[in-house]
């Protein structure tokens, strides 16, 4: 087991930011770590890295004490945090040859080379880091975080601020990363935490909400009310399928295509089918709506 954290809180003053915060991550899973902002990811991030202590509970890295063994740990960990802090008046490989050197790392040189090539700094590398695109920057961040080959990765928001190629290129990398080392991944992404994550891990007000994979996870938000989304050939009137027998509410796309919303805990599948061959309207879709993890988090940090 990679992470074990029990029963974890963090007091600032008064204001409880995380409140007795127990899960552990297995050797080589890749964990989204999610919330709203101010739900405690941060907070939990720092604690794991041995930024800030905790007020109470344990928490162990690889079945070191992060409170007893923070050097070694340091060792074992690569942290990028949120805000990336960088020396922009330094040159890439001028940078990182100096983390490389304060992490006593055997052969500076070679991993510094090899880093540059692993995260795609080759055309970068002698350019001062001020210069460089946030996208670049942030590889910049991912080859200091990985350079001293620890064996599990914590990232806070590594593609925020990233245009959509950035996003799906660092996506990419940490993907394949994460097959060799395990990865805590912090984002407000949802399409990122469904593209590469195992598991997904939900904090709010500093309490985990759910903890499991994103298919279960959605599976298991249960909305009373279904959602049909239905397309007919031709054009029907809104005010006619309301009066289909069960039907609460109606919701129109276009002239042709419509939302139909159900009675609690009632499939109104059959009842469209019967309305539709009643009224001679031909079907050209019917599907069942399902929700998206978007609404899911929604549903559960509200």
């Amino acid at each position: 087991m990679s992470i074990s954290v029990n029963n974890i809180t963090k007091l600032y003053g008064e204001q409880k930011a995380l409140d007795e915060v127990s899960f552990s991550i297995n050797t080589g899973e890749i964990v989204g770590f999610i919330g709203p902002n101010g739900a405690g990811k941060s907070t939990m991030m720092k604690i794991l890295t041995g930024f800030i202590p905790q007020t109470s509970g344990e928490a162990k890295i690889n079945d070191l004490d992060i409170l007893e063994n923070s050097l070694e740990i340091r060792r074992q960990v690569g942290y990028l945090p949120e805000n990336n802090p960088l020396y922009t008046d330094m040159y890439v490989k001028e940078y990182l040859k100096m983390v490389a050197k304060l992490y006593k790392v055997v052969s500076p040189q070679s991993s510094v080379l090899s880093m540059i090539e692993m995260v795609g700094l080759g055309r970068e590398q002698h350019k001062k880091i001020g210069a460089l695109s946030k996208g670049y920057r942030q590889r910049v961040g991912l080859a200091q975080t990985l350079i001293h080959d620890p064996s599990v990765l914590i990232l806070d928001e590594p593609t925020s601020g990233l245009d959509p190629n950035q996003i799906v290129e660092i996506r990419n990398f940490i993907a394949q990363v994460g097959q060799k080392k395990t990865v805590m991944l912090s984002t407000h992404i949802m399409q990122e935490v469904e593209a590469i994550c195992d598991r997904v891990i939900v904090i709010n007000e500093g309490r985990i909400v759910a903890d499991d994979s994103a298919e279960k996870i959605q599976s298991q938000a249960v909305d009373k009310h279904q959602t049909i989304e239905v397309e007919f050939e031709n054009q029907v009137s809104g005010k006619a399928l309301k009066e289909i027998h069960g039907v609460v509410k109606v919701k129109k796309i276009d002239s042709k295509h419509y939302l139909l919303e159900g009675q609690p805990n009632r499939d109104i599948r059959s009842e469209i089918f019967q309305w539709a061959v009643k009224n001679k309207a031909s079907i050209l879709e019917l599907t069942k709506r399902e929700k998206s993890m978007e609404e899911v988090f929604q549903e559960l940090t509200k």
